[in-house]
């Protein structure tokens, strides 16, 4: 179980490790709502039928989110080389990418209730901590790669990655407790984490201990779930940061900054072997 927090984290570091850029007209941060852009969309149109407008669309309307597919999440090279668009066409030429293309459109023809979930959780965490940036969200089809993609606040949705615990594919590629996250209800509580530790990334993550980097992990999950005011994230690292808010007048704000864990575990009253304190 450990391991498995271990890799979600370094993942989730290197996802927000890439820069991306917001376009300069937007200014989400003024936002109250918030409503995902479907770039899909047109990335659907262009790879199902090669329409050149839908491509244009993509480049003039959504050029870091074009960039970050083809450079970052598909590595099919620089944007700017002269064969990317025929790269990035005969890519997803590959039946069960076109598939999944197809399944993606007709799943995801109405998010309504996605985009109400989210409006509602982070202008939520908007009202719970100060100057809390608001993001842009867009959704994209990638190849089975990252779920959510986050940078300079922004977030992108692979919405390759939510079609259902039951879609066929997934069998091939993913363990029965991987698929159970892969859904349209896990959408908006993956956003809150990747998003949230974008904003509270652990500091010293290569020095901070097992334990650390699995109560951080645990911190932002617990934060998800008082979001959503659902148990989406149910482990012991979740419960330790529970009892700690029950007990002590710490606010959300506060508890995102505070990486002193060994206080943490002390303060919530559960007993936990090998803690090693801070400096």
């Amino acid at each position: 179980m450990r391991k498995a927090y271990y890799i979600l984290l370094v993942l989730m570091i290197l996802t927000i490790s890439c820069e991306f850029h917001l376009r300069p007209s937007d200014s989400y941060g003024e936002k109250s709502e918030l409503e995902i852009s479907r770039y899909d969309r047109l990335e659907s149109t262009y790879l199902t039928t090669g329409d050149f407008s839908a491509l244009q669309q993509m480049n003039t309307g959504y050029p870091m989110e074009t960039r970050t597919l083809i450079e970052d999440v598909l590595k099919l090279g620089e944007v700017n080389d002269p064969e990317i668009n025929s790269k990035f066409l005969n890519f997803y030429q590959d039946t069960i990418l076109q598939s999944i293309v197809s399944d993606v459109e007709v799943e995801y023809a109405n998010m309504d209730d996605v985009n109400k979930n989210m409006s509602e959780a982070f202008s939520k965490l908007n009202k719970l901590i100060p100057d809390f940036p608001m993001p842009h969200i867009y959704a994209q089809i990638g190849a089975l790669d990252q779920s959510v993609v986050v940078g300079n606040h922004s977030i992108g949705i692979s919405l390759d990655k939510y079609l259902g615990e039951k879609y066929p594919l997934y069998k091939k590629f993913y363990s029965a407790d991987q698929r159970k996250m892969m859904n349209r209800q896990s959408i908006v509580p993956d956003c809150l984490n990747f998003y949230i530790l974008s904003l509270y990334p652990l500091k010293n993550f290569e020095t901070s201990s097992q334990l650390e980097r699995d109560m951080h992990i645990g911190k932002i999950q617990w934060v998800a779930n008082h979001v959503m005011k659902k148990k989406v994230f149910n482990n012991d690292y979740v419960k330790i940061v529970s009892y700690y808010m029950k007990n002590t007048d710490t606010s959300i704000a506060e508890l995102l900054k505070d990486n002193n864990y060994s206080k943490i575990i002390s303060e919530s009253g559960i007993k936990v072997k090998n803690v090693q304190p801070q400096p």
